[in-house]
């Protein structure tokens, strides 16, 4: 959680908001009461969820997401995620994920703000999903 919360500082950094500005407060509102395992989800816990139940959704550019991402993904760069934020269920899990986390986890503190509750950050990103994979194909060999 903590790593979530750097990242979403960082991303905030790059804004410029007024002392005033509403948005700090609920920043500070949602800071207040945040967990710190709150978010994350380990490829190795996903084995124990339906895949029927949970949406995937990439936070990378398209680019990346063409050059491969989890089966059944739906791309949302990070960037986007507030505006297409109606495109993404409220009655299922969402995990959110990029190459290594801290595109999604941007993407996860904004998407919280915003009030959802249902979204999961996958630990790791895409490129330790896809080790955690390999190394389960091989074990089942």
């Amino acid at each position: 959680m903590k790593n979530l919360i750097l990242s979403a500082m960082l991303a905030l950094s790059s804004m410029v908001l007024a002392e005033d500005d509403p948005a700090l407060e609920t920043i500070q509102e949602y800071l207040e009461f945040a967990e710190y395992a709150d978010g994350a989800i380990m490829p190795g816990q996903l084995a124990s969820i339906d895949s029927k139940d949970i949406l995937f959704v990439d936070a990378r550019n398209a680019e990346r997401f063409n050059a491969g991402h989890i089966p059944g993904a739906m791309n949302i760069e990070w960037r986007q995620i507030l505006e297409r934020r109606d495109e993404i269920p409220q009655d299922k899990s969402v995990v959110l994920y990029c190459d290594t986390g801290l595109s999604s986890s941007r993407a996860y503190f904004i998407l919280r703000l915003a009030g959802r509750e249902n979204i999961k950050v996958l630990r790791g990103g895409y490129l330790m999903w896809k080790d955690y994979q390999q190394k389960s194909d091989k074990a089942d060999r």
